[in-house]
């Protein structure tokens, strides 16, 4: 059974209704109409109901969700039945056909184009180039037939107007490698009357609406389809089509099919020449039948390549060969009309035959040996006109339904067929089903001479004036005393009647009007030799009978009746060697809503169809059949002896203990390789406890599964943990090494290893190099302190208390600098340069020379500061350092050092006249730091230290007040 559908949209298959009645089917099917499910299956069979709306369950997607999936493992829909199809042609390498019928309307084209699509989008994967290119030309036919072979109804916009059936060719690896098209008794006579309401062949009115201007002047047409006769009912029709667009696209499809441009023209001239026709008319002069409108045979001379008077000629005259003698003999005006019209449906049905035979010639397989390539398989698509129920009043109506009954007789014997012969193999004892068999019909229609194809065809060959009222009298004399026979006139009109498959009571009743003309399907010899004269050589291929000469003799043409019932009884044998499959189609409503669902109108369909019958031979006294390993494979957790695996002889057995063990033994019987269950109640309680048992099973698989997860990840991140520790220990062990390296020789180094950098250590240790720098700077420092005299001890000293005086005051302290000591005696002396009258002055030895930077009324200078043991001087370098100012030291009353980078320095005096100066490198005098600065300061006398005291523990509090 099908599955991923609960009950709340109704059964998804037929089969398993509680009670098979009408009513349960009706309901069943409203319900799955109204929910959306457009497909429900009995068995193998789909029946589809027309949604009158797009629907998003045809995309690549559902493509994968039914390519190699059995019927019953996806919800019901043609993608599934198009797959059992190329599965059984694959595997078991076995002929199948997909049989598409159902009223007009029923959407049956849509479906044939949608098992085409599917089968075109799961083959050939590897994306051959040849494959693909059958591929395209097999797609692109559609839509060439669709134009010349459809039409629009009052019933269905896009309706079938003849019967197709497709066989698509496969090799060996089940690719498509070609085709062939076959077409059954196209409605010709269309062409010439179409009922209010409805339209002739697409092709016309794509013609006049979508051709360039320039191919509409070439074929003397105009673009208003209300000008000609022929289709100007049709023409004066609202409808959503666009002509147009298809014209474009139909042109474009028979250049990808291999149509060359001269046979494309020739088809426009076709269909030109036929609009012409219908617009020909005639008149009497006396006793001469005239051609009123003579313009118009200048533009057929032109159209049909051929000479003007030959096209007069035909259409006034009919040659008769009488022995040896040849007469012509001029037509009246109903003859001369009855012949253009004959001459139109014909050309329009050779150019269709043609279509067809040209589609078949270029995707026929070529050069293809079985010995070599494989066996070569088939799969056909039979979409068949749509039957009428409620309007069947025509010959070609007749011939339709026809085919249906015949179609309907096949579908009920190979489905019997099927049944009885799975139940003998399974050793099942078989149960007699009552049921309709319409062979009954088939035979009063096909029946050598007492069939009603019979009497039309005698009555078509008596001499002298026949009448369908004549005809209609024959089938009186024959068949008077037939069940499913009657006859009767309604007003001047007779007609027949004969009772359907699946309607025993009640009667489709034909108008027997035209029935006589249409079995005929007389077309004057004069006007095959005129087309075959053409010196178009496309038009003339069209009509080889036209080779003939008007005395050679010639055998009576077949009828249409007969032509018809020859290709129906070829069409069914060729479906019977094959594995059938079906598509039954529903139209619910009459006005294309996709919310109607006209119950009486349904019914009627289903009756025809034999749906119900088609439930009761499925039935059989057994609702569900499978395989034993798949009903195994679907059901075995339910029962403990079964799962997860059984131990059992054999996979009978283990169903068999599985439904025993459920209480359902008496509801099912065994076969040789499946099982049988009686009542569907049996087969949805199954279900129940198997939905029960797949959550058990699903929160089981879930736990185990995030169990697995999460050891998995246990184990990844414990993995992942041994890999950072043992890089931790190789980064660790690689700084160790890296440090001693570079510091194994720094004793020996003259600076013991100030210069070399250290090496970035890793996170882990970023503590231990600070402390491993500390305890290194120790080490360096006591190295340099053991060394040093006691008065460079007491300026050490002296730098370590300015240090510690301005700790966390002053962000550089300078200290990163190595200390030159006396740069008054240094190699960068400067001593020299300054004025003799300075040292002069006072004959006291200086002290310490620095270099700054003094910003003097928003100006820079480079200036220069000289202490001495009594005075700060102030000097011009650019002048020999010729003094500017001085300033005594007990006039000093403090220093005041800015915490920043800005290097600022105020000497605060008594007078307030403070000095601001600015460090700045120059020399190296000029590159020393605060800290040598106090250091320097501290050298002077023990007057000069308290000064520099009370001015470094005055520095803080007049930091703050100081302008930067």
């Amino acid at each position: 059974m099908a599955e991923h559908e609960s009950l709340e949209f109704g059964k998804a298959d037929f089969v398993l209704l509680d009670n098979v009645s009408m009513e349960e089917f009706m309901a069943n099917l409203k319900l799955r109409f109204d929910k959306g499910r457009i497909y429900t299956y009995i068995g193998e069979v789909v029946v589809s109901v027309n949604p009158y709306r797009a629907m998003n369950i045809y995309g690549r997607d559902t493509v994968e969700q039914y390519k190699g999936r059995e019927l019953y493992e996806r919800p019901p829909h043609l993608f599934a039945i198009a797959d059992a199809a190329y599965k059984a042609m694959k595997r078991r390498n076995k002929d199948t056909c997909i049989v598409i019928s159902g009223e007009s309307g029923a959407g049956k084209t849509e479906a044939s184009k949608y098992i085409m699509q599917y089968i075109a989008a799961i083959t050939n994967p590897n994306q051959r180039a040849e494959v693909e290119r059958v591929k395209n030309m097999l797609l692109k036919s559609n839509c060439v037939l669709e134009a010349f072979g459809n039409a629009k109804t009052n019933r269905n916009d896009n309706s079938s107007r003849f019967g197709k059936y497709m066989d698509i060719n496969f090799d060996f690896k089940g690719d498509p490698i070609g085709g062939h098209i076959s077409n059954y008794l196209l409605e010709k006579c269309r062409v010439i009357f179409q009922q209010e309401g409805e339209r002739s062949f697409h092709s016309f009115y794509q013609l006049l609406r979508g051709a360039p201007d320039s191919l509409i002047r070439s074929l003397h047409i105009q673009k208003d389809p209300a000008a000609y006769n022929y289709i100007k009912v049709g023409g004066q029709i609202k409808s959503s089509i666009n002509d147009g667009a298809d014209f474009k696209a139909v042109a474009d499809a028979m250049k990808v099919i291999g149509f060359t441009g001269d046979e494309i023209q020739t088809v426009y001239k076709i269909l030109a020449t036929i609009l012409h026709l219908g617009n020909l008319t005639f008149g009497v002069d006396g006793d001469v039948t005239l051609i009123e409108n003579t313009k118009l045979v200048s533009i057929l001379r032109e159209l049909l390549s051929t000479k003007e008077e030959n096209v007069e000629k035909a259409l006034l005259y009919r040659t008769v060969a009488t022995g040896r003698d040849v007469i012509e003999k001029q037509h009246t005006v109903q003859e001369a009309s009855y012949g253009r019209d004959a001459l139109a449906k014909a050309m329009y049905e050779r150019l269709f035959c043609w279509i067809v035979g040209r589609i078949n010639d270029i995707i026929e397989v070529k050069n293809y040996d079985a010995k070599i390539h494989g066996k070569n398989t088939v799969i056909g698509v039979l979409d068949i006109y749509g039957f009428e129920i409620f309007q069947n009043n025509s010959f070609e109506q007749f011939c339709i339904n026809y085919c249906n009954e015949k179609l309907q007789q096949l579908f009920i014997q190979l489905v019997l067929k099927q049944e009885q012969e799975e139940y003998q193999r399974e050793g099942i004892p078989w149960k007699h089903i009552d049921y309709f068999n319409n062979q009954i019909i088939v035979d009063l229609v096909e029946q050598q001479h007492k069939g009603i194809f019979s009497v039309l065809d005698e009555a078509c060959m008596n001499v002298g004036k026949v009448t369908d009222e004549v005809f209609l009298q024959g089938l009186n004399t024959k068949l008077a005393k037939h069940a499913h026979y009657t006859s009767r006139k309604v007003g001047n009109t007779a007609a027949l009647a004969f009772s359907g498959c699946y309607l025993p009571v009640s009667f489709h009743r034909y108008s027997v009007v035209g029935f006589i003309d249409k079995n005929k399907d007389t077309l004057f010899q004069d006007f095959k030799r005129l087309l075959y004269n053409s010196s178009n050589p496309v038009l003339k291929g069209m009509w080889p009978e036209g080779k003939l000469s008007i005395t050679e003799v010639t055998k009576r043409p077949l009828t249409a009746a007969t032509l018809f019932k020859n290709s129906m009884i070829s069409l069914v044998e060729n479906l019977a060697c094959k594995e059938p499959y079906y598509v039954r189609c529903i139209k619910p409503n009459d006005v294309k809503s996709p919310l109607l669902f006209e119950q009486e109108r349904c019914r009627h369909q289903v009756e025809y169809l034999g749906l119900l019958e088609n439930v009761r031979v499925r039935r059989a006294g057994f609702a569900y059949r499978q395989t034993y390993p798949r009903f195994l494979q679907r059901y075995k957790m339910i029962s403990e002896f079964t799962w997860p695996n059984h131990e059992l002889s054999s996979d009978k057995e283990a169903v068999k203990r599985l439904l025993q063990g459920c209480g359902f033994d008496h509801d099912v019987a065994y076969g040789k390789t499946k099982v049988f269950i009686r009542t569907p109640r049996t087969l949805f309680s199954l279900e129940e406890q198997r939905a029960e048992m797949v959550q058990r099973i699903v929160l089981f698989l879930q736990k185990v599964w995030r169990g697995t997860i999460a050891r998995m990840r246990y184990r990844r991140m414990r993995a992942a943990l041994v890999i950072l520790q043992a890089y931790r220990r190789y980064k660790v062990k690689s700084y160790f090494r890296e440090v001693h390296r570079r510091f194994k020789n720094v004793k020996s180094m003259k600076d013991y290893g100030r210069h070399v950098k250290w090496p970035t250590p890793p996170k882990v240790l970023r503590k231990f190099e600070e402390a491993l720098r500390s305890i290194y700077n120790r080490w360096w420092a006591w190295t340099l302190i053991k060394g040093l005299s006691p008065e460079e001890a007491l300026q050490v000293r002296a730098k370590v208390a300015c240090l510690e005086a301005l700790k966390g005051q002053r962000a550089d302290l300078g200290l990163q600098r190595a200390w030159e000591g006396n740069y008054l005696v240094s190699s960068h002396n400067v001593y020299t340069q300054i004025n003799p009258t300075v040292s002069g002055l006072h004959h006291i030895p200086l002290q310490q020379l620095c270099f700054f930077q003094i910003n003097h009324f928003n100006k820079a200078e480079n200036r220069a500061v000289l202490i001495t043991d009594r005075h700060l001087y102030k000097m011009d370098p650019l002048r020999q350092y010729k003094p500017m100012k001085s300033i005594p030291l007990y006039n000093v009353t403090g220093v005041s050092v800015s915490p920043g980078k800005d290097q600022l320095v105020v000497f605060h005096t008594k007078d307030s006249r403070d000095l601001v100066v600015c460090l700045q490198g120059m020399v190296p005098a000029n590159e020393s730091r605060i800290g040598e600065l106090v250091g320097t300061l501290l050298n002077v006398r023990c007057g000069l230290m308290r000064l520099v005291a009370a001015g470094l523990h005055g520095a803080q509090s007049q930091l703050s007040s100081l302008e930067p």
